[in-house]
């Protein structure tokens, strides 16, 4: 089985390089692809560098354009796993394998790493804020689609060749992680979670800090039902 690990990088110059040797010595069969989003930063540098593998983008694409650039890579060289891991340290390396084998039997199309099925997997639970939007969220994605997504807006998911040529073509740019979960089930595919540890962010910032906001609730879950309804008249046609 081929794997890549699709690293989306915007302003990581504090993280990347321990992220990418973290990858290297937990094993030299996982291939890995960052994607620096137009960081301003000393990322690209760093990347470039100390020979870490990578695309550069001159523009920034937002986190949405960065992932599928990762998808796009993973499809045009035929991997059949592609898992999305965070360039911030977040992400545990220790647990690739378990966001791998329900594809890896069958029993799923796409992972999602949660700290939210077993809270004693994860010490790092993130803010109360961010866990009352994500539980706002993940009640429309069951709303609309009868399926409990319990991290719905979780980077950590591992993804078939059946998904990964999904996001290829066609990849939410501005609520990615909750919209793309939501339009997947809405096609009838499997999706899945397991109990993963997540690490607190060493450096830099994070990309959601939007989550926060009532105004950021309100628009994702607009986006879903949005894309649920839109999903379903193409079916009826």
């Amino acid at each position: 089985m081929k794997v890549l690990l699709i690293i989306p990088a915007y302003n990581e110059e504090e993280n990347i390089l321990r992220v990418c040797r973290t990858i290297e010595e937990y094993s030299k069969e996982i291939d890995y692809i960052v994607v620096n989003d137009g960081s301003k930063d000393n990322t690209l540098k760093i990347l470039e560098e100390n020979n870490l593998k990578h695309i550069n983008l001159i523009n920034n694409l937002g986190i949405g354009g960065a992932v599928q650039t990762g998808y796009k890579y993973a499809y045009e060289n035929n991997y059949d796993i592609a898992i999305q891991f965070d360039g911030d340290g977040q992400h545990d390396v220790r647990y690739l394998a378990d966001i791998c084998e329900p594809i890896l039997n069958n029993k799923a199309n796409m992972v999602i790493g949660t700290r939210y099925l077993d809270k004693s997997a994860s010490e790092f639970q993130s803010t109360f804020m961010r866990r009352l939007g994500g539980n706002i969220i993940s009640f429309f994605i069951k709303k609309c689609t009868k399926k409990k997504i319990t991290d719905p807006t979780s980077g950590f998911r591992a993804a078939d060749k059946k998904i990964i040529e999904e996001f290829a073509k066609e990849y939410p740019t501005e609520y990615p992680e909750p919209e793309s979960t939501t339009c997947m089930l809405c096609k009838g595919y499997k999706i899945t979670e397991v109990p993963v540890n997540m690490n607190e962010r060493i450096g830099g910032q994070s990309s959601i800090r939007l989550l926060k906001t009532a105004d950021y609730m309100i628009k994702v879950c607009l986006a879903i039902i949005i894309d649920t309804t839109n999903l379903k008249k193409k079916k009826v046609k």
